[in-house]
């Protein structure tokens, strides 16, 4: 395999000696190398097809950045942690953590620097993030530039199922990085798996995947304890001093969970979140199983098809651990489409070694600096023609949260609202009665009542209930449509927003939320 200088320096077959060479000839083929081509254009990719890059299609719709933003200001104002909820009225001061605090900070800092472009540019860079790192590894492991190029490449159609200004994105570069120890470390590097433990540090900080990383730490000492050599599985085991270095690594990891704001309350919220979330988990669309006629579920069947290919064609020894890391993503990300992201960043650099293997493709160190210094300028070109301006994202911000409605909400208003405008309502300081949150919200019983109201099992009993004196939801929603046949209720503010339309719905003083409902022939 190439030593790791080889994805910085060109190759130089075929080319004059050095001596005969200009300096500013020698600096230029050293810097458009195949490497910087292929990372330029996985760089515009994100930019032309995701979904919410793409300022054409749906920029600035995702909900949960806003409320991670108004708990980002609320840390960077008061300089405290948030320990109770701080944003709704229905559990507004009972005892909450904020789980993702780190990461959330990237996307408060560009919001303050560049507003709405800052937020636009700290996701397109957090996804160019994964998918260099996700090329390099793949490099690093095939040794073919091509190969890896490739297999990002479908990993970027894998990432886009969970694409946007998510949280979960950065902590899927701790994932990488836990894999390129990993790898390291079989390599002869033993020094690199003490990075583990401050890795593990941050990570508990970023995102509650952390415990996916030291799942997967325990699966690879658990597989290397034995040795097994059967058709294409051949696999030593760990020598004593390696095996006692990973578990020392290993006790160490989890000690350091410990170093964050709340302590042991961290730890459990991921165990909180598999065990004791039920609805959340049952009524979010990104945990619902991989849809294989979706862009995500083609690519990661066409990944999978071409793993099992590729080795039908040339087949390879394999460790335990691999094929264990492999099933377990592909388990994953078919069970919970918003495992796809997972899926890639596990499975990338095996599939870039298939690919060159099992196709058998031959060295591609003869390379162009001209050619890849033309595809480089053209990405280049590319990524700035799209990038919107501010006043594009205003508006598109405007076609997806009804915006004057939100403004016109008053302190002391009791708005039942969608959970799809809970953060806005969050971010612009208006009192909400759920977001996208949802885990305080399921403990506290208000997931549920939502539900309840939402799917008319008991609307007007939860409104009763709740003491709620204002609706906003769009008028396609079978509550709008209770609402507007419901004595006591009256439209007091209507707002088209691109396809939809958001109703704002008054409640008469006096009257009861389950006021009488009149038919048709009273309307």
């Amino acid at each position: 395999m190439d030593s790791p200088s080889a994805i910085e320096s060109p190759a130089t077959a075929g080319t004059a000696p050095a001596s005969a060479t200009s300096p500013l000839k020698r600096a230029f083929e050293r810097i458009f190398t195949r490497h910087l081509m292929n990372i330029a254009i996985l760089m515009a990719l994100p930019v032309i097809f995701t979904v919410s890059l793409n300022p054409a299609r749906e920029s600035m719709r995702d909900p949960d950045i806003w409320w991670h933003l108004a708990d980002a200001r609320q840390l960077m104002t008061t300089h405290h942690f948030i320990w109770t909820e701080p944003n709704s009225f229905t559990v507004g001061g009972q005892p909450w953590v904020n789980p993702e605090w780190l990461a959330e900070l990237p996307y408060w800092f560009s919001y303050q620097a560049l507003h709405l472009r800052g937020i636009y540019f700290a996701e397109w860079v957090i996804i160019c993030a994964n998918l260099i790192f996700l090329y390099w590894r793949g490099f690093r492991r095939s040794g073919h530039a091509g190969a890896a190029w490739w297999a990002a490449a479908l990993a970027f159609l894998l990432i886009s199922v969970n694409s946007g200004p998510r949280t979960i994105s950065i902590a899927y570069l701790a994932m990488s990085s836990e894999l390129a120890i990993l790898e390291a470390y079989k390599g002869g590097k033993t020094r690199a798996l003490w990075l583990l433990p401050p890795l593990f540090c941050i990570w508990i900080n970023l995102h509650g995947s952390w415990l996916i990383g030291l799942a997967l730490f325990v699966l690879y000492i658990l597989c290397g304890s034995f040795e097994f050599k059967m058709g294409a599985i051949e696999q030593e085991p760990f020598a004593p001093a390696d095996r006692n270095r990973l578990l020392t690594v290993l006790a160490v990891s989890v000690a350091v969970l410990l170093i964050n704001p709340y302590g042991w309350h961290l730890m459990w919220n991921p165990i909180d979140m598999m065990s004791n979330q039920k609805l959340n988990i049952a009524n979010v669309m990104e945990w619902k199983p991989l849809n294989l006629s979706t862009a995500a579920g083609v690519s990661a069947f066409a990944a999978m098809c071409l793993m099992v290919v590729a080795n039908a064609f040339k087949g390879r020894k394999w460790r335990i651990y691999e094929l264990a890391f492999i099933f377990f993503a592909w388990y994953a990300a078919l069970d919970h489409m918003r495992f796809a992201f997972l899926a890639a960043v596990i499975t990338t650099p095996f599939l870039a070694v298939d690919i060159r293997r099992g196709f058998n493709l031959s060295s591609d160190e003869k390379t162009i600096p001209a050619a890849n210094a033309f595809m480089v300028a053209a990405a280049a070109l590319v990524i700035l023609f799209i990038f919107p301006t501010e006043k594009n994202l205003k508006e598109k911000l405007g076609t997806f949260f009804p915006m004057q409605s939100l403004e016109q909400i008053q302190p002391s208003w009791r708005t039942f609202d969608s959970d799809t405008v809970g953060g806005m309502m969050a971010f612009l300081a208006k009192p909400d009665f759920i977001d996208s949150r949802f885990d305080i919200f399921e403990h506290r019983g208000v997931l549920g009542d939502y539900l309840k109201a939402m799917y008319l099992v008991s609307p007007l009993e939860v409104f009763d209930h709740y003491r709620i004196d204002h609706v906003l939801v769009t008028d396609t929603m079978p509550v709008a449509y209770l609402l507007k046949h419901t004595e006591g209720w009256t439209i007091v503010k209507s707002e088209k927003t691109g396809e939809d339309v958001y109703v704002t719905f008054a409640r008469t003083p006096g009257a009861r939320a389950g006021s009488s409902i009149v038919g048709p022939t009273n309307k």
